[in-house]
């Protein structure tokens, strides 16, 4: 009997099918016949306890221009699917915290639910790399303008971003003289009431901010170096940063082995991290991206192998 999916998403149609790393994933679905609906976070809801949702079954296909057909719309348990993805992309608000909920009743009624519901709660992005301090930049954590002005006159040059952002979003440079520094600050602090994370400025970023993908512990052989547009700090692809394939380093594939065993206790299958030369600056466990981008360069099938490790777990 064919195996039902169900995804929880941003909605299908404004997606961009050429590099959407949901899509894919719904499209390695589809190449094994399994049955496939999306759903959005207020499509969730509990009732008597149980996990429900309002979804749509979905055909998926590999075109810019025609990437997915509705078909019907079921409202029910989640219980009746065998796997639910979460890659709903943040703000990681109160809501996308309510969902986790959902689904983590849904897990406990039997579905598989990747990733991990309870670990996406527990991994911050960027708090998670406390956990492993001695392969990231000198970093600080505080809602202190003072703190961080120390902070940036000790290092001369640093990085500030929220914790809860994506896609390079106020992220900002700042370096010691500058007079934009308190206006900069209060904005990001919120007048020292926000945590924010500081991090030193790392020059290698000229050569890009690496994002190495991580399937059930392994890693891909080929990072997406994100490489910054002219008069840019930012190597995100949202922030016009331009993804040259590269294959990992020595350095990148210590790093992968020094966090796998963690990764794994918290059941955190699809991981993407995000190093800047040999330093890591980011854990995206969220929504992850850039498997189309790799796909094309290396010859690999990153959802695919992805599936392969759920089926496992699914017992298949």
């Amino acid at each position: 009997m064919a195996i039902k999916i169900g995804v929880v998403m941003d909605p299908i149609e404004a997606i961009t099918p050429y590099k959407d790393s949901t899509l894919a994933m719904m499209l390695a679905a589809k190449r094994r016949g399994w049955e496939i609906s999306v759903m959005q976070q207020h499509d969730l809801y509990l009732s008597e306890g149980q996990a429900c949702a309002t979804r749509t079954v979905v055909d998926v296909f590999d075109d810019n221009d025609h990437w997915y057909d509705s078909g019907d719309t079921v409202d029910g348990p989640l219980a009746a699917l065998d796997l639910v993805l979460m890659r709903k992309d943040p703000p990681f608000n109160m809501d996308y915290i309510y969902t986790t909920y959902i689904l983590e009743r849904a897990a406990a009624e039997g579905v598989l639910v990747s990733n991990n519901p309870a670990a996406l709660r527990d991994v911050n992005e960027k708090l998670y790399t406390a956990w492993f301090s001695n392969w990231c930049p000198p970093t600080l954590v505080s809602a202190s303008m003072e703190r961080i002005k120390g902070f940036l006159e000790q290092h001369g040059d640093i990085i500030v971003k929220p914790l809860d952002g994506m896609g390079g979003e106020s992220i900002f440079r700042l370096k010691a003289g500058d007079p934009n520094v308190n206006v900069i600050l209060e904005t990001i602090t919120r007048r020292n009431s926000l945590q924010t994370m500081a991090q030193t400025y790392l020059p290698e970023i000229v050569d890009g901010d690496k994002r190495v993908l991580v399937v059930a512990g392994e890693p891909v052989p080929f990072a997406l170096a994100r490489i910054p547009a002219k008069g840019e700090t930012r190597g995100n692809l949202a922030a016009g940063g331009r993804g040259v394939p590269i294959a990992l380093s020595e350095t990148d594939r210590a790093l992968i082995s020094a966090i796998r065993d963690q990764l794994l206790a918290k059941d955190l299958l699809f991981v993407g991290v995000d190093i800047i030369g040999t330093r890591m600056t980011e854990i995206n466990v969220t929504s992850p991206t850039c498997i189309r981008e790799l796909d094309a360069h290396g010859n690999l099938d990153i959802a695919g192998d992805y599936l392969d490790a759920l089926e496992q777990k699914l017992g298949q």
